[in-house]
């Protein structure tokens, strides 16, 4: 039983180094923000409804949406806030406040976090986790280009793990060996 976790600890502590290693190479690195960030972006406006962001987050899977104006970010709606803006189908419908009356401008977060495109990963996963914050949107000079999100470092994750599992020995290797 000890040399599984033995096993254990030596296959985080090569996966931590592995992403160190990574970050520090820029040329070629595998893992950038610009790497994993999603560049198809869905946008709405400002005069949006909830309703349609709530519909677009619903047919593309996605829990985040900047919202647009001239093509600047002005601010960022979650699925969060739409189901936080929306009354309860518990309510009376008479008195029922509907997604499709308020508008995106007024349940949106105005005040966004964003990354520089450039920017190291390691620093945007920990700023994320640090404010519990689900998603930053990805700026180059400014511009919006992609966002990232939880999801895509679940995906890193899940990608390193997969590569520990190809390249290291299976824990029985390990069985013979006495730890003290």
């Amino acid at each position: 039983m000890r040399a599984k976790y033995v096993f254990l600890a030596i296959a985080f502590g090569r996966l931590s180094d592995r992403l160190k290693y990574r970050e520090k190479k820029k040329d070629g690195a595998m893992f950038t923000i610009e790497a994993i960030m999603s560049t198809n972006l869905i946008t709405v406006s400002p005069s949006s409804t909830l309703a349609e962001a709530r519909a677009l987050m619903q047919e593309h899977q996605i829990h985040h949406i900047p919202v647009i104006v001239d093509h600047e970010l002005v601010g960022l709606v979650t699925l969060t806030n739409v189901l936080a803006a929306t009354d309860s189908f518990l309510r009376d419908p008479q008195n029922r406040i509907h997604a499709d009356e308020i508008s995106i401008e007024d349940a949106m977060v105005a005040d966004v976090a964003t990354v520089d495109v450039n920017a190291s990963l390691r620093q945007a996963a920990l700023f994320m986790e640090k404010h519990s914050i689900g998603c930053l949107p990805v700026v180059d000079d400014g511009k919006l280009v992609g966002i990232i999100t939880d999801t895509d470092f679940v995906a890193v994750a899940i990608n390193l793990l997969e590569q520990i599992e190809e390249t290291e020995p299976v824990a029985e290797d390990y069985d013979d060996v006495d730890v003290a």
